[in-house]
């Protein structure tokens, strides 16, 4: 097996054994009961590609470990250097990673390796985007939620952290975050906490949603964990930083974006949970040039 080139960096490649079964079932469905019936038809079977993945606009590179591990898939022959690993800061123009081998395996390899690396790069350029947003307005982080693609939810929430923001949950058994609904039918915020706290082992945290200074301060009479503030105003996110003082940790989230999160950072939360992070942001444009 060929090996891949590292640059150093401060974001570690994710772990291949976690990365290779999503690749696998994308590679599957894109192979389909016949592999890539084009490259084999049309390119001799001897024929050698050297080319490079490219950024067709600027932007912060994500989801290189999984194109690498898609080459590497079709065929271990296939060498790939990375010149830009995840989080890399990228100009229109520039190569992400360089690949040459049999030519029939990189065309096969090519579309879903694409596919992963443009989405990924759209969420660390998104994220990257709030995160300078942020930076000068107080000590807020851009945090992630589990609004993800169904199956991709790790390459996802690695491209936020190659963005510059943090994960929250990866799923439901990480921390308990007590929303709206649970607070319903559990029948109000000191009730659901009480549970929760019964509940679960002395590890685990817990968080709360609120949407008004009224429920803030039901919690910080039964004490919580983290507080997730939900719609609130930066008026009102200042006076619920102020009534928390360092009780807990503040979230806020609600609809946030590079326009609005300055002020919401300059009212003083820990975090800035958001979820078109995730769920919406556009790719980011890149394609393989061969040559």
């Amino acid at each position: 097996m060929t090996a891949t080139v590292y640059p150093e960096n401060t974001l570690p490649p994710l772990p291949r054994l976690l990365v290779e079964p999503v690749v696998r079932a994308a590679l599957m469905e894109d192979l389909g009961r016949a592999g890539d019936i084009t490259s084999n038809a049309v390119i001799p079977a001897d024929a050698r590609l050297k080319g490079a993945v490219v950024t067709r606009e600027p932007g912060v590179v994500a989801g290189v470990d999984a194109a690498v591990v898609t080459f590497a898939l079709i065929d271990p022959a296939v060498k790939v250097n990375v010149e830009r690993p995840d989080g890399s800061r990228i100009e229109r123009g520039q190569a992400v990673l360089r690949v040459e081998g049999p030519a029939r395996s990189i065309l096969a390899a090519e579309r879903v390796a694409l596919n992963l690396i443009c989405r990924m790069s759209g969420i660390a350029t998104a994220t990257a985007r709030l995160v300078d947003a942020v930076r000068p307005h107080g000590h807020a982080r851009i945090v992630c939620t589990r609004k993800t693609t169904p199956g991709l939810r790790l390459l996802e929430k690695h491209a936020v952290r190659a963005g510059g923001g943090a994960n929250h949950r990866f799923g439901l058994d990480d921390a308990v975050l007590i929303k709206d609904n649970h607070i319903a039918i559990a029948g109000g915020v000191k009730q659901a906490l009480e549970r929760a706290r019964a509940s679960v082992g002395h590890l685990v945290k817990i968080e709360i949603e609120v949407d008004t200074l009224e429920q803030l301060n039901e919690v910080l009479e039964v004490g919580a964990d983290a507080i997730l503030l939900d719609n609130m105003s930066p008026e009102t996110l200042a006076e619920a930083v102020r009534q928390v003082s360092g009780r807990a940790i503040t979230e806020a989230s609600g609809r946030i974006t590079p326009a609005t999160a300055p002020q919401i950072a300059a009212a003083g939360v820990d975090l800035i949970s958001v979820g078109w992070i995730t769920h919406s942001a556009p790719i980011l444009d890149l394609g393989l040039d061969v040559g």
